[in-house]
């Protein structure tokens, strides 16, 4: 009876343990997905108040456009990058460099918010625009230069596989239409005389 209770015992310390243990997973989840959702409105709210200014005129709307022009090409970037890992998983060293040139960008971006946001000098915001857009585009055209890569590196993927596959197709095609039909058999043949025991 004593073995019977321990058991039971432990089961239940077995059963609420789990019980704790999905309970913090699942809290966890939760909260993971609660902090990428609040990501994305935040990033949502910024894009749009980002458009908006960027139809000012003067430094600030350049500045705003440049900020729109930098996010662009990184997401596009690693949008692209991403589609095309899943069948070319070489495109890893390509994945690697783009997420450092996005370190450089969040720097960029985050020093454009600052003359956007927090400078009130519109003639310190114009002397600054030169050299950081001048960062900005190099950084878009590193980006750029890894989009179309993968781009031109799945187009000629994909050219190949399919030249491969009609080359395949033309062999079968000619193996289906080339055929000898079965020959009848003669009435003298082996098969139509059985042996006779000896």
């Amino acid at each position: 009876m004593e073995i019977a209770a321990v058991l039971v015992g432990l089961l239940f310390l077995l059963f609420v343990t789990l019980g704790v243990v999905a309970a913090v997973k699942a809290v966890r989840a939760v909260g993971r997905g609660v902090e990428r959702a609040g990501l994305e409105v935040r990033r949502s709210i910024d894009g749009t108040a980002l458009k908006a200014k960027s139809a000012q005129p003067g430094p600030v709307g350049q500045v705003a456009r440049a900020r729109l022009e930098l996010r662009s090409s990184i997401d596009s970037t690693r949008r692209e990058l991403a589609a095309a890992a899943v069948h070319d998983p070489s495109l890893s060293e390509a994945m690697g460099l783009l997420d450092r040139l996005h370190d450089h960008a969040r720097v960029v971006d985050r020093e454009l918010g600052a003359l956007m946001d927090r400078e009130p000098d519109k003639a310190r915001i114009a002397a600054r625009l030169p050299e950081v857009q001048e960062r900005v585009a190099g950084i878009k055209q590193s980006a750029d230069s890894l989009r179309h890569a993968a781009q031109d590196r799945a187009q000629r993927y994909d050219a190949e596989e399919l030249a491969a596959l009609r080359e395949q197709i033309e062999i079968e095609s000619g193996a289906l239409r080339h055929w000898t039909p079965p020959q009848p058999e003669l009435p003298d043949s082996p098969k139509n005389h059985p042996r006779k025991a000896p």
